[in-house]
């Protein structure tokens, strides 16, 4: 085959080509654009091709400034993926939620306040965390934090090892937080039913241990992973709640149109909230039933409180949060 023919052949999906990447560049992509890469992996066969054979200059110049052009762009477009995932952590997620304060001090209230109070009422009437816990919670709660040693063999026996329990935890956790968001659909009732029932049946599972088991395996347990998992579920409220908005709030919206701008808004907050689970388990799975000295494990706990503070708070400051 000779250079005429060649191009001839080939000349079509140059033509192509060329369009899909102006098109691209001045940012109105054409159909059938996601074939673009195709196309580029051809074109760089055709230049190999007519390197190769030497085809002459005019070929191989056009095709090399095909090349290079589909190239810069399909390598802009990987690279703003993971500057938009760096962007996210570093300034979306941590400015939606200062923008969301008082959904996040309200969502904080919901949680904690149930908490506490179960809690502390496991030293003025155990009754009431019995009645919340049940038998099966009770004894689960005193096979899992008898101490140490009984700590760690129920972990082994419940699931083998550190990868199995991450698995556990992590569809666990995510399962709680998604009926929390998905709660709010229901104008922000089911996201407020789930907020403090899990305030008061985490509540109640540390004030019977507080009572009846060993505190030491407990707390050290739970030090690590619970900044994580804990302000990943207020955060998942104020998700819902936000949903919830759309819902009772509409404004000049129709309905159905106010509960998609609501969700949209509250795409980051969950989007979040599942990633800080998700680190959550990871803690879970592969720190917190470590036998670490407890020292260890409280400072750990308290050095990820306190990032987490300063996270929320310093974090994507130079941004406009409007």
């Amino acid at each position: 085959m000779n250079s005429g023919n060649f191009q001839d052949r080939r000349e079509e999906a140059w033509q192509e080509l060329d369009q899909m990447i102006e098109s691209v560049e001045k940012g109105k992509p054409v159909p059938g654009v996601e074939q673009l890469p195709k196309k580029f992996r051809e074109a760089c066969s055709d230049l190999a091709l007519a390197n190769h054979r030497m085809y002459g200059r005019s070929v191989v110049n056009r095709l090399n400034d095909l090349v290079i052009r589909g190239y810069k762009l399909l390598y802009r477009s990987r690279r703003k993926g993971g500057e938009s995932f760096v962007r996210f952590v570093g300034v979306t997620f941590p400015a939606a939620v200062r923008k969301e304060s008082r959904l996040f001090w309200l969502c904080s209230a919901m949680f904690w306040l149930p908490f506490f109070g179960m809690m502390l009422m496991a030293e003025v009437n155990i009754d009431w965390v019995q009645s919340i816990l049940g038998p099966e919670g009770m004894s689960g709660l005193e096979r899992m934090y008898g101490g140490e040693a009984e700590q760690i063999a129920h972990l082994r026996s419940e699931y083998g090892s550190n990868f199995r329990m991450f698995a556990f935890y992590i569809e666990h956790n995510i399962s709680i937080d998604f009926r929390i968001f998905a709660g709010g659909i229901v104008a922000g009732l089911g996201t407020i039913f789930f907020t403090v029932y899990n305030g008061l049946a985490i509540g109640a599972s540390a004030g019977y241990v507080n009572y009846a088991c060993d505190k030491e395996s407990f707390w050290t347990f739970v030090a690590g992973h619970s900044s994580f998992e804990l302000i990943g579920m207020v955060i998942a409220a104020m998700a819902g709640m936000r949903l919830g908005m759309g819902v009772l709030k509409p404004g000049r919206m129709s309905r159905g149109k106010a509960i998609v701008a609501s969700a949209k808004q509250s795409l980051p907050l969950i989007f979040g909230a599942a990633g800080m689970t998700a680190l959550a388990a990871v803690v879970e799975g592969f720190w917190s039933a470590q036998p670490f000295p407890p020292m260890v494990k409280y400072s750990f706990g308290a050095t990820m409180w306190l990032l987490h503070i300063a996270y929320f708070t310093l974090l994507g400051r130079g941004e406009r949060e409007a």
